[in-house]
């Protein structure tokens, strides 16, 4: 009998609250806080804090960070706007670090 498995997710790593389909990363070379960070095109779950100019590697960018909507976990950030034309692209976006999430159903 064949094993039925749902889709492949990202959770957060404090209390397994599913934050991310695996679907929706759309890359992984990205940085964070801590090290490594993937950026996604959704996330769900979570709480967004307040929007605040940040000067990140890349630009100046408005962003809000985004925690667990269980048990409020700093997971990483969305961008809302990025003021660099070649940076638009992450507007709406999620980063979401590595050390923050945890795989499940792989």
């Amino acid at each position: 009998m064949a094993e039925v498995v749902g889709p492949r997710l990202y959770s957060c790593c404090n209390c397994r609250n599913h934050i991310s389909l695996h679907d929706d990363i759309i890359s992984k070379a990205f940085q964070g806080r801590n090290g490594r960070a993937f950026l996604f095109s959704h996330a769900m779950n979570i709480e967004l804090g307040s929007k605040e100019d940040r000067h990140l590697l890349t630009g100046l960018h408005t962003v809000a960070d985004i925690h667990c909507g269980d048990c409020r976990e700093l997971l990483g950030w969305k961008y809302e706007r990025a003021y660099e034309a070649s940076q638009k692209y992450k507007e709406g976006k999620f980063i979401l670090e590595k050390s923050k999430i945890v795989k499940e159903n792989w």
